[in-house]
C-alpha cells in the first residue's frame, strides 16, 4: 500500500486565506486570453509553444501586490486559470489546421469558429476531468518521485512573493523592448522582416541555396528559453534542407518536373498558368525562386515523414513509462476513490472534486459528442464511436502526459507523438469497422484534435496541481478554476485562429484563401496530421519522399540526436529556425560566462535572462496578433502600409544595405538580451 510522504505546504491546511475569489478568476481569465492568443500566433508561425505558467505567476504577484491586494492562494488561482490558455492554444494549433489540408477540401467546412470552439472545450474538459482522480496518485503519493519542474518553479515564484516586483520588472522590460522592436519592424518597416542571402539557380556548384532569418523578438526569446542544444538540433534540420537537399534537387530536377509536382499537390492549376510557390513562369519554364518551389514540392513531404517517424520513436522510447504510469495511476484511482469517502474528515488541502464529477462529466461529454453537429459522422453509431475513442484515449494519454511532464516538464512533453499514436489507433479502428475513404478523414482528425488538447491541458493541469500542493492550495478550487480557464480561453483561441487565417490583400492577390498553410503561417503540425490521416485512410501519400524523411529521422535517433526536434527543423523554413538558434547561442554564451565566473543561478527559470526572454516572446507574439487583427480590415491595412519607411531606406541604403540594417538591429537585440542575462 502506498504511503503519502510527509509534506508541509507553505500555507497550512488549518489556515484558510482568500483563494477562489472573483478577482482571481477574472484576472486569471484575462491572462489566459492574452497568452492563449500569443501562443496561437507563435505556434502557427514556428510550430513551437512556450510554457506560460511561470510568466503568469510572476505577473500575478506583481499585479496582485500593487493593485489587487491578493493572497498567495489567490495568485495561485490566477496562475492556474491563466495557464489553460497556452495549453488549449497549443493543442488547437497543432492539429485543427489539418482540416484545411484533407483530401479535396473535405475538412474545410469543419474549420470554422464553432467547431474549433467545441473541440477545444471538449478536449480541455477531458484533460481536466481525467486528472481529478489522478491527482492523489501522481501529485501526492509520488511527490518525491515526480518533480514537475514548471510546477515547482511556479511554487518558488509564488512563495518568493516579496521579490515578485523585481521578477516582474525584468519581464516587463522584455515586453516593452519587444513591442518597440515590433513597431519598428511590422509597422514602420525600419527593420527588415526577413533578410535573405541566396545563390542563383544558374550557379554551377551551389544553385538555389538560401540563408534567411525572420528576425523577430519572439524567436530570439524562444531560442533562449529552450537553450542551445534543442535550438542547434532545430537549425540543423533547416541547414540540411536549405543548404543541402534544395541545392542538390535544384541541380538535378528540371523545372517542369518541379512544376508538375506542385500541380499534383494543388499549388498550381496547370503548367500553363503562372504563379504558385516560387513564381512559376510558363514561358521560360523557370521559377523566380526555385528554392521556395522545391521546398513546397519535396522538402515539406520529406519533413512530414521525418516528424512522423520522430514522434513515433519518441513514443516508443516512453512505452516503459507509459505502461508503468498507467498501472500505477489506475491503482491510484482506486485508493483515491476510497479516500474520497472520508470527505467529512479531509483537510482543506486534500479536498478534490468527487470522482462522481468525473463519471457524470464523461457521460455528458459522450452525449454532447453524439448530438452536436460540429462532430462529423454519417450516423449516430459513428459519432458514438468517436466519443468512446475520445474518452478511452483521453484517460490513457492524460495519464501518460501527466507522468511524463512530471519527469521532464511540459515543454519537452511528446504531445505530438501521443497525437500521432491516437490518429494511428483511431484510423486502424475505423478501418476495422470498414469506415475508410475520404469521408472519414475529418472524424479521425476530430479524435486526434481532442486528445491533443486533452494531453496538452493535462500536462499544464498537472504542473498547476503540483504548484498548489506545494503552496497549500485547495485542490477542488484549482480544478474549478481549470474548468473556467478552459472555457474562457477556448472562446478566444478559436477566434484568434480564424482571424489569423484571414488572408491579407497581398495573399488574396496571389489567389490564397487561407493564411494558415501559406508561408505566413505554415502550421507544420497541422499539415503533418492531415498528411498522416490521408496516407492511412486512402494510401495517397508520396511515400518515396515520406520514407526519405523517415529514415533520415531514424539515422539521427541512432546517433543520439533528438529525431523529433531535428525533423521539425527539417520541415520548417530555415528563416524560422535560424533566429531561434541565435537565441540558443546567446543562452550558451551566458551559461558559459556564468560557469566561468562562478555565478550560476540556483534557479535558472527565475534568472533575468529567462524572464527578459519571456517578455520578448510575449511582446513579439502579442504585437504579431495585434497587427494581424488590424490587417483584416482593408482600410486599416492600407493605412498601415502607408506608414512604411522601407522604400525611403532602400533608396538611401540600397536593398543590401536595408537588409544589413535589419540584421544589425537583431544583433543589437541579442546583445541586449545577453547583457540583461549577465547583469546581477
Amino acid at each position: 500500500m502506498l504511503t503519502e510522504p510527509t509534506h508541509k505546504p507553505f500555507i497550512p491546511a488549518s489556515e484558510s486565506p482568500a483563494e477562489f475569489t472573483l478577482k482571481a478568476i477574472i484576472t486569471g481569465s484575462v491572462f489566459g486570453v492574452l497568452f492563449g492568443a500569443a501562443t496561437v500566433y507563435l505556434s502557427l508561425k514556428a510550430g513551437l509553444s512556450v510554457s506560460a505558467s511561470i510568466p503568469i505567476a510572476v505577473l500575478a504577484i506583481s499585479l496582485g501586490r500593487r493593485f489587487l491586494n491578493t493572497t498567495i492562494l489567490e495568485n495561485n488561482i490566477i496562475q492556474t486559470t491563466g495557464s489553460a490558455g497556452e495549453s488549449i492554444a497549443s493543442g488547437v494549433v497543432f492539429t485543427m489546421p489539418g482540416f484545411l489540408f484533407l483530401t479535396d477540401g473535405i475538412g474545410t467546412d469543419f474549420f470554422n469558429y464553432w467547431t474549433i470552439l467545441t473541440l477545444s472545450i471538449l478536449g480541455g474538459l477531458v484533460g481536466v476531468l481525467m486528472m481529478i482522480p489522478l491527482r492523489r496518485s501522481l501529485i501526492v503519493q509520488e511527490h518525491g518521485t515526480l518533480p514537475y519542474p514548471e510546477g515547482t518553479a511556479c511554487a518558488s515564484v509564488l512563495m518568493a512573493g516579496e521579490r515578485g516586483g523585481d521578477f516582474a520588472k525584468t519581464a516587463y522590460q522584455g515586453l516593452g523592448v519587444a513591442l518597440l522592436y515590433a513597431f519598428l519592424q511590422k509597422v514602420l518597416h525600419v527593420i527588415a522582416e526577413v533578410p535573405v542571402w541566396a545563390t542563383r539557380q544558374t550557379n554551377r556548384y551551389f544553385p538555389s541555396a538560401q540563408v534567411a532569418g525572420e528576425i523577430t523578438p519572439e524567436y530570439l526569446g524562444v531560442g533562449y528559453i529552450i537553450g542551445f542544444r534543442i535550438s542547434a538540433v532545430l537549425v540543423g534540420g533547416g541547414i540540411l534542407a536549405w543548404l543541402g537537399l534544395i541545392p542538390l534537387l535544384a541541380s538535378v530536377v528540371p523545372g517542369d518536373t518541379i512544376a508538375l509536382q506542385l500541380q499534383k499537390l494543388g499549388y498550381l492549376t496547370d503548367l500553363q498558368t503562372a504563379g504558385g510557390p516560387g513564381g512559376w513562369n510558363p514561358q521560360t519554364h523557370t521559377f523566380s525562386d526555385t528554392a521556395a518551389a522545391i521546398y513546397r514540392a519535396y522538402i515539406r513531404q520529406i519533413g512530414a515523414g521525418a516528424v512522423t517517424a520522430g514522434g513515433f520513436m519518441t513514443l516508443l522510447k516512453t512505452i516503459p513509462t507509459i505502461v508503468s504510469s498507467f498501472r500505477q495511476s489506475f491503482s491510484g484511482v482506486g485508493s483515491g476513490s476510497t479516500t474520497s469517502n472520508r470527505a467529512t474528515t479531509l483537510a482543506r488541502t486534500e479536498q478534490d472534486l468527487s470522482v462522481r464529477v468525473v463519471i457524470i462529466g464523461s457521460a455528458i461529454l459522450i452525449a454532447l459528442m453524439v448530438v452536436l453537429p460540429q462532430i462529423p459522422g454519417d450516423s449516430v453509431l459513428t459519432k458514438l464511436l468517436i466519443a468512446v475513442l475520445v474518452i478511452v484515449f483521453g484517460f490513457f494519454f492524460v495519464t501518460v502526459a501527466s507522468r511524463i511532464v512530471g519527469l521532464i516538464g511540459s515543454s519537452s512533453s511528446p504531445v505530438s507523438g501521443m497525437t500521432i499514436a491516437t490518429i494511428m489507433g483511431t484510423a486502424l479502428v475505423f478501418i476495422g469497422f470498414g469506415l475508410t475513404g475520404n469521408l472519414y478523414e475529418p472524424a479521425v482528425l476530430v479524435v486526434g484534435s481532442m486528445i491533443c488538447v486533452a494531453a496538452a491541458n493535462a500536462g499544464a493541469t498537472s504542473q498547476d496541481l503540483k504548484t498548489g500542493y506545494l503552496v497549500g492550495a485547495t485542490p477542488r478550487y484549482q480544478q474549478l478554476a481549470l474548468f473556467i480557464g478552459v472555457i474562457v480561453s477556448s472562446l478566444v483561441v478559436g477566434a484568434t485562429v480564424k482571424i489569423l487565417d484571414t488572408p491579407t490583400p497581398d495573399l488574396v492577390a496571389q489567389g490564397i484563401t487561407h493564411a494558415i498553410g501559406s508561408d505566413k503561417f505554415p502550421a507544420p503540425q497541422g499539415t503533418l496530421m492531415a498528411t498522416l490521416i490521408k496516407g492511412l485512410l486512402s494510401f495517397n501519400l508520396d511515400w518515396q519522399f515520406v520514407l526519405v524523411g523517415t529514415f533520415t529521422a531514424f539515422v539521427f535517433e541512432l546517433v543520439g540526436v533528438s529525431a523529433l526536434a531535428f525533423a521539425v527543423g527539417l520541415y520548417l523554413p530555415l528563416s524560422t529556425t535560424l533566429p531561434i538558434f541565435a537565441g540558443g547561442l546567446v543562452k550558451a554564451i551566458v551559461d558559459w560566462n556564468a560557469k566561468r565566473s562562478g555565478t550560476v543561478d540556483e534557479d535558472p527559470d527565475l534568472g533575468k535572462g529567462n524572464l527578459f526572454a519571456t517578455g520578448l516572446v510575449a511582446g513579439g507574439a502579442l504585437a504579431g496578433v495585434a497587427v494581424a487583427l488590424l490587417s483584416v480590415n482593408d482600410t486599416i491595412f492600407n493605412s498601415l502600409a502607408g506608414l512604411t519607411l522601407e522604400p525611403a531606406l532602400t533608396g538611401v541604403l540600397g536593398e543590401g544595405g536595408y537588409l544589413l540594417l535589419g540584421a544589425l538591429a537583431f544583433v543589437g537585440l541579442a546583445l541586449l538580451l545577453g547583457r540583461v542575462a549577465t547583469k546581477r
